[in-house]
């Protein structure tokens, strides 16, 4: 699975505005519905779910990285949307480290197996230290997601 294949150039938040845990995720689900990926009636229900997740342990699994994720009935296809945060955001994190990538993801409930490879696909492509410094680097959404689609990530 190639994350490129998830995500769109519209997918992409250069630039979060978020300093906290909780605000990345809603500025996060406010992009995918102000996007029209996710209907604004499915937004409460979608964040309850990413909370619940996040209440369970925190999805910030190091190296700057956190892939906040959630079984949804609002959704047929799983839906993604990236964020970057140059300053970095508490997500209290397994190694306490600020994270600057967050990739989260709402996958249909019925596809279990689906989620599993979606998560191994994005984990493997951020265990690379120069994939994160190119992200880091890039100056644009388009840079971002041509980092995206130049790196298969296999699951």
């Amino acid at each position: 699975m190639n994350l490129a294949s998830l995500l769109t150039v519209d997918q992409i938040i250069p630039s979060m505005r978020a300093t906290g845990h909780r605000e990345a995720i809603v500025e996060l689900v406010d992009h995918l519905v102000s996007g029209g990926l996710l209907g604004a009636g499915s937004r409460e229900e979608v964040l309850s779910a990413l909370q619940d997740r996040e209440d369970k342990i925190s999805t910030g699994i190091g190296s700057g990285v956190a892939i906040p994720h959630a079984f949804s009935s609002c959704t047929d296809k799983v839906l993604a949307v990236f964020g970057r945060s140059a300053a970095g955001i508490d997500f209290e994190s397994l190694d306490d480290a600020p994270v600057h990538n967050i990739v989260l993801f709402i996958v249909p409930k019925k596809e279990y197996h689906l989620h599993l490879r979606t998560l191994a696909a994005i984990a493997k492509l951020f265990t690379n230290r120069e994939v994160r410094q190119r992200l880091a680097d890039a100056e644009s959404r388009e840079q971002i997601h041509e980092i995206f689609a130049s790196r298969p990530a296999r699951a």
